[in-house]
């Protein structure tokens, strides 16, 4: 029961930097591509993920205990939790597709160290793996789209 609250506290904690480093009107001002998920859909989104994280992680705890599936597990929060700083708090597009392509690749190595120890927690990544993958593209469509926006 300790470990499922401490699951819960970390995945919070990931998600607060999303609740701290917001859009605002920095990001509302630039130019995005037409397939831009509308703004409602990522808190919903996002909600539904970190459950699915958290309890992943978990599964996985329950398993085995630490390995490498939660070493791939705490990297990819870790990762998740920087992006909202990266991109809307220091508005920096290019290092938050950089910090999202190894979010991604950290997620893909934490399927592949799960997937032996249990199958559902891989599973339970791969809407996850689906939605950073739209995150990276829309990173990346957005950093193209506003050039000028990026510090030098």
């Amino acid at each position: 029961m300790a470990a499922g609250f401490v699951f819960g506290i970390l995945v919070f904690l990931t998600a607060m930097s999303g609740a701290v480093f917001k859009p605002g009107d920095w990001y509302l001002s630039l130019k995005k591509p037409s397939w831009t998920p509308p703004g409602w859909a990522f808190p919903l989104v996002w909600t539904v993920l970190y459950v699915m994280i958290g309890y992943s992680g978990w599964l996985i705890w329950s398993e085995q205990g630490f390995g490498l599936a939660l070493v791939f597990w705490v990297l990819q929060l870790a990762l998740n939790g920087a992006w909202s700083w990266l991109f809307f708090g220091m508005k920096r597009m290019d290092y938050a597709l950089i910090d999202v392509c190894a979010m991604w690749l950290s997620i893909v190595a934490y399927i592949g160290a799960a997937w032996p120890v249990s199958t559902t927690a891989a599973l339970l990544f791969l809407p996850y793996l689906a939605w950073v993958s739209v995150a990276a593209a829309l990173n990346l469509s957005v950093w193209r789209l506003n050039p000028d926006e990026v510090p030098a």
